[in-house]
């Protein structure tokens, strides 16, 4: 079925000031949603707070409204435009929350304004913690054992039955806000409070922590025919228990077997298509036990967030653009030439390359703060890379973060003894990737990393080849550094600047480079074509590497 052609234009609610926990890839979503609308000759008019986004630049949109995202606002604006939709799923949880709260005062009706994309029901189902588990339980998908609770009595009621540790949820809230872990008794009153106040419905959800559990996200899109695709799947390097906005994250999945990936697949597209009328991205999180691969839902998000920015730089699939074009009516098969310019939008995309994704903390500014990392997410940013495996991504990510890090190292700092680094690393800190590599090093046991961290072997066993290829290059000078060696080092993602600093000679950056360069080792580009190089592919990327 083509386009609603009696959507003539349309309303993009943005997400207001870039916050911890809600940062510029709204603006991001925002913007490839309004010119995609546009394309299809649709009159775009945007609100938005903050004027130092790249969707607020006139050239966007038809109209760009600088105002407090408020009832009233929308109202002024409805008043001075005719408009026939209002597209939600763009910004964040602000929009979602704003156009919930402008339906429930029956701000849309009055104004005869359609709710495209998703639709209140959608959103309370996905939202509220409660309609979520109870939806879960009706189509058959496990969650944690949880309660919902409206006050700190019925909070601690519902703590005695479940037993410790636990996790409260916060209803409606974004970046992990108001939610915490509790470990026992002590710590909950004051967990309750801080989880109920944060909640715009004074509602939280209570519920079994899965500690030490795989964390998985999937991206998906689905149109109202009810095809669904499933754009991206992201593995959490760290367990569960840390924000996954903190968490360094990897596509595709490493550690999946395929029988547990099919039923997360399988789950994923039964919930996206349990959420009611709903076309557009979504985004799906799970926890996996690493012993018995037992899967839960953990949540549903219906709009495009965080992750759909990092899956559509990660796969080269435009994931806002084609939502927006769902939204007023298109069906994925019937979007050609927006991708590849030889298939339609109805595809998964295959990626041959490995991205990793490094959130950045500022913590040196905001002094007093504390530095663990948990359900709240406390990231300022983030810096993805990709490359032919995962040693190069994550070496190139640790490169780009402006932290002083040279790949996954610092070197000429002071090191920690083996037997303080083993306890640093049990506390999830901005540092702990670092501190793995160092307690390598020190010769550390892979296993006693995986007990102390929870993270999966396969990840340790990939930075334990990093700290191999390190050792093998400390052995020598510019002048006994072999072809081989300096190739596989560059393969694996170290920079010229690491390798000069690891020769136990004083040899610099420009050195390696000349040697390099004079041996043929220079970069090469590769494609991100969406398809593996399957088709012919028309809007495609590149990435340098040594392979």
């Amino acid at each position: 079925m083509p386009k609603d052609n009696s959507i003539k234009s349309v309303l993009i609610v943005g997400s207001g000031p870039i916050i911890i926990g809600q940062a510029c890839e709204f603006d991001y979503s925002g913007s490839q949603a309004a010119r995609s609308l546009r394309e299809e000759g649709i009159e775009v008019i945007l609100i938005n707070s903050n004027p130092a986004t790249i969707m607020t630049d006139p050239m966007m949109a038809d109209k760009v409204y600088l105002l407090p995202l408020t009832v009233e606002s929308i109202e002024e604006i409805l008043k001075e435009n005719n408009i026939d939709a209002v597209l939600p799923t763009m910004g964040g949880q602000t929009a979602l929350n704003l156009c919930k709260e402008a339906e429930e005062l029956g701000i849309w009706e009055q104004y005869n304004v359609r709710m495209i994309g998703v639709d209140v029901a959608a959103i309370d189902t996905a939202e509220d913690r409660e309609k979520f588990r109870q939806l879960m339980m009706r189509i058959g998908i496990k969650v944690a054992p949880s309660r919902v609770a409206n006050s700190s009595l019925e909070g601690k009621e519902f703590a005695q039955e479940i037993g410790f540790p636990l996790v409260i949820r916060p209803s409606f809230t974004l970046g992990g806000t108001g939610g915490g872990f509790v470990h026992d008794k002590s710590e909950l009153d004051e967990a309750l409070q801080r989880g109920l106040q944060a909640s715009p419905i004074h509602e939280v959800l209570v519920e079994k922590a899965v500690l030490g559990w795989k964390e998985y996200e999937l991206e998906l899109l689905r149109d109202k025919n009810d095809n669904v695709v499933i754009i991206c799947t992201v593995e959490n390097l760290d367990p569960m228990g840390i924000h996954t906005g903190d968490s360094i994250t990897v596509a595709p999945a490493m550690t999946l077997s395929d029988t547990a990936f099919q039923d997360m697949r399988n789950q994923a597209m039964l919930m996206m298509r349990s959420l009611g009328n709903f076309a557009g991205g979504c985004n799906v999180q799970f926890a996996l036990n690493p012993e018995t691969e037992e899967l839960i839902a953990v949540e549903i998000n219906p709009r495009v967030s965080r992750s759909s920015a990092l899956a559509s730089k990660a796969t080269g699939y435009p994931i806002a653009k084609i939502a927006a074009k769902l939204a007023i009516g298109y069906s994925l098969d019937e979007l050609k030439n927006q991708i590849t310019g030889t298939t339609s939008a109805y595809f998964e995309p295959a990626l041959d390359y490995v991205i990793v994704k490094i959130p950045r903390w500022n913590f040196d500014k905001f002094k007093g703060a504390n530095d663990t990392l948990g359900l709240q997410m406390k990231s300022v940013g983030e810096v993805m890379a990709i490359g032919r495996s995962f040693t190069e991504a994550i070496q190139k990510a640790c490169q780009s973060l402006e932290n002083e890090a040279v790949g996954l190292g610092y070197y000429g700092k002071s090191l920690m003894k083996s037997d303080d680094l083993i306890e640093y690393i049990k506390v999830p800190k901005w540092d702990r990737i670092f501190r793995i590599k160092d307690a390598l090093m020190q010769g550390v046991t892979v296993k006693s990393i995986v007990k102390a961290t929870g993270i999966d072997r396969w990840f340790i066993y990939q930075i334990q080849e990093i700290c191999r290829i390190e050792k093998e290059l400390a052995n020598h000078s510019l002048e006994s550094l072999t072809a081989d060696l300096l190739k596989e080092a560059k393969q694996n993602g170290f920079g010229d600047e690491q390798i000069a600093r690891i020769l136990h000679s004083n040899t610099t950056e420009e050195q390696i480079y000349e040697k390099r360069k004079s041996l043929g080792i220079i970069r090469v580009y590769k494609m991100v074509d969406t398809c593996s190089a399957e088709f012919e592919a028309k809007t495609p990327y590149f990435y340098s590497t040594f392979e």
